[in-house]
């Protein structure tokens, strides 16, 4: 039975942007879920999944004041500690926390064997997607644009690599955690001067989320844009080898 679709696509590319399977490190996938649950799974080509997973580690650590408890016990204040957690959300949470890091390990492992099976398919690889919403395509790019743009504003380099979907989310969710964490407000009051009230105002509940956002949204922009060039010279690849294949021209004796 003939199948329009192949076995096992390489890229699949929709209004959305640009999905592809690649090669990745289990041990790195892992340590981003762990730096923020949801990150791995996004690593991993699981959005859907990895959205809920970054909404639920924002909701739960919220109300069990996680973020809240590790300011204290990193201060030396370990009273409060125990005092600020709660404990009805705080179980519920660490085991998904770590249930999410296993998954994206494991999503990893398969991802790769995918991939190495999808290399020996060589399907031809779809380059465009034209939509009268979206025009989406595989270019060649310079993996330092996106992770600067990343770097101003997380979220900008998804957009530059044409994840409209997560851009759009990444940078809804900087902004809801700028507002929230006072960082704004607090970067003014240091810079005239007024540092008391430049510490005070600060909401570490929402503050240690940020550096995980943002150092996240810099590497997958990085490594999205890495991805991207491969996808390029691989499909350039086989576009020349079916064009010339039964050329007699050559380049060697």
């Amino acid at each position: 039975m003939k199948h329009n679709q192949p076995r096992r696509p390489l890229v699949a590319i929709d209004i959305l942007g640009v999905s592809a399977l690649h090669p990745l490190s289990p041990i790195i996938v892992a340590w981003w879920s762990a730096a923020f649950p949801g990150f791995g799974h996004y690593l991993v080509n699981q959005y859907l999944l990895g959205t809920i997973l970054t909404l639920l580690e924002v909701i739960i650590n919220t109300l069990a004041h996680v973020n809240e408890a590790i300011v204290y016990s990193f201060s030396g204040e370990f009273d409060l500690a125990k005092a600020v957690v709660q404990p009805k959300w705080a179980l519920g949470y660490i085991i998904i926390y770590f249930y999410t890091i296993w998954d994206s390990y494991r999503s990893a492992l398969a991802q790769n064997k995918l991939y190495q099976l999808t290399l020996l398919d060589n399907e031809r690889i779809q380059t465009t997607f034209l939509h009268p919403w979206a025009f989406q395509y595989i270019e060649k790019k310079n993996p330092l644009t996106p992770a600067v743009y990343s770097f101003l504003f997380p979220g900008l380099g998804q957009l530059y690599n044409h994840q409209t979907g997560l851009a759009l989310w990444a940078m809804l969710w900087w902004w809801i955690h700028l507002i929230m964490s006072n960082v704004h407000e607090s970067l003014f009051y240091l810079l005239i001067g007024n540092i008391e009230t430049s510490i005070s105002i600060l909401k570490p509940q929402w503050l240690l989320f940020m550096p995980s956002i943002w150092g996240g949204s810099i590497y997958y922009a990085y490594l999205t844009a890495l991805e991207h060039n491969r996808l390029f010279r691989r499909e350039q690849s086989q576009y020349f080898a079916e064009c010339y294949r039964d050329s007699e021209v050559r380049i060697f004796p």
